[in-house]
């Protein structure tokens, strides 16, 4: 399957985790089958518009979040932040903040 739709599985799979939700609950949510779900996450199927719609409305996210910034050039500069926003995006809302605290922590320390 192509890249685009393993990072949009990705991304789906983030925000279902990050709400502690099975793929169940988000197939009851968006109205989608849980099979197709964990196909879409795992990047297998290519999802249409519309259940992608449905998906993001169910998250409560917009639907444009999904496709942020995707296809950006890989060993950028500008795809580290993204990196870390995608590594944030799969840890819970707790993790979150405990890498946040970390991470305020070592800027302190940083050499000039």
């Amino acid at each position: 399957m192509s890249e685009l739709a393993k990072a949009v599985g990705q991304r789906i799979r983030n925000y279902r985790t990050a709400r502690g939700w099975s793929q169940e609950k988000l197939a009851e949510l968006s109205g989608c089958h849980h099979t197709y779900v964990g196909q879409l996450e795992r990047g297998e199927k290519n999802a249409t518009i519309e259940s992608i719609e449905r998906i993001s409305t169910a998250l409560g996210v917009p639907l444009s979040t999904l496709f942020e910034k995707l296809g950006a050039q890989e060993n950028t500069p500008q795809s580290i932040p993204l990196a870390c926003y995608e590594f944030l995006l799969s840890k819970t809302a707790e993790e979150q903040e405990h890498i946040y605290r970390i991470l305020l922590e070592m800027d302190k320390y940083k050499k000039n």
